[in-house]
């Protein structure tokens, strides 16, 4: 089986959804994923979503900004119906999530409720309805954006790494159902990001403190998590689904 890199990462005509699009990690994966051609269906709680959907390349005519919580079923549905009408549901980037850190002995129930819902009863919401799009076209890839939280212990992310880690396991199990339908499920487990957020959760002391732990030496920057989910929505990654790619440095490898 011939490819070419193009024709490989060339993502014309087809129909992504992204969570979580106004900004960061989301932001970057949706500037690459219209620079290859995709349409978008970019979705964010913040209304923000609407002026970077326009901004991309091929604007307002081939991408659709919708603010929604992805906690809402019905929000999902209607999310998921605005990709069909656009041709369909090609690629789901479940990106959107939260991070409300607390020792877990002080640790609130609100909190707790609210990481699990954005964090995981979100992205399951939008896998399952997308889920049904791409096994009746017995296609598809999802890409669920975890985090090297998912597989190590962080101090007051006692709600995050339990969330993370959910995500990987939700992950592994819709891979293993729906590889018969021609659809492939993976994870993207990054270390710190330097998004906007990140460079403000991480700055000075703290920051320095956890560079130290990652071999490399630094943190990583949004565009190298975008070509990482590009290569596992792409033409040439059929073979790879059920997996947690970790994207930190070398931290987890010590």
């Amino acid at each position: 089986m011939a490819y070419s890199f193009d024709g490989a990462f060339d993502l014309t005509g087809k129909t992504a959804i992204v969570t979580g699009g106004a900004a960061g990690i989301g932001l970057a994966i949706a500037k690459l994923f219209a620079a290859r051609g995709a349409n978008l269906v970019l979705v964010d709680v913040s209304p923000a979503v609407t002026e970077v959907a326009a901004s991309l390349p091929g604007g307002a005519a081939r991408h659709t900004a919708v603010v929604a919580d992805v906690t809402d079923a019905k929000a999902v549905e209607g999310i998921v119906a605005v990709a069909v009408k656009r041709g369909g549901v090609d690629i789901l980037v479940n990106n959107a999530g939260i991070a409300l850190l607390e020792k877990a002995e002080t640790a609130t129930e609100a909190d707790w409720d609210r990481t699990m819902a954005v964090n995981v009863k979100g992205p399951f919401l939008l896998a399952r309805a997308a889920g049904k799009v791409m096994i009746a076209r017995k296609a598809g890839r999802i890409v669920n954006i975890a985090s090297q939280a998912s597989v190590i212990a962080l101090d007051r992310h006692v709600a995050y790494c339990t969330s993370k880690a959910a995500i990987v396991g939700m992950t592994k199990v819709l891979a293993a159902e729906w590889a018969q339908h021609g659809i492939t499920v993976n994870a993207v487990s990054p270390t710190v990001v330097e998004t906007e957020l990140g460079k403000k959760a991480w700055s000075g002391e703290v920051g320095e403190a956890m560079k130290k732990k990652i071999p490399v030496g630094r943190f990583a920057q949004p565009e190298e998590i975008a070509a990482a989910v590009l290569y596992l929505v792409g033409g040439v990654s059929g073979m790879i689904t059920g997996e947690n790619l970790i994207i930190d440095g070398g931290y987890t490898i010590q």
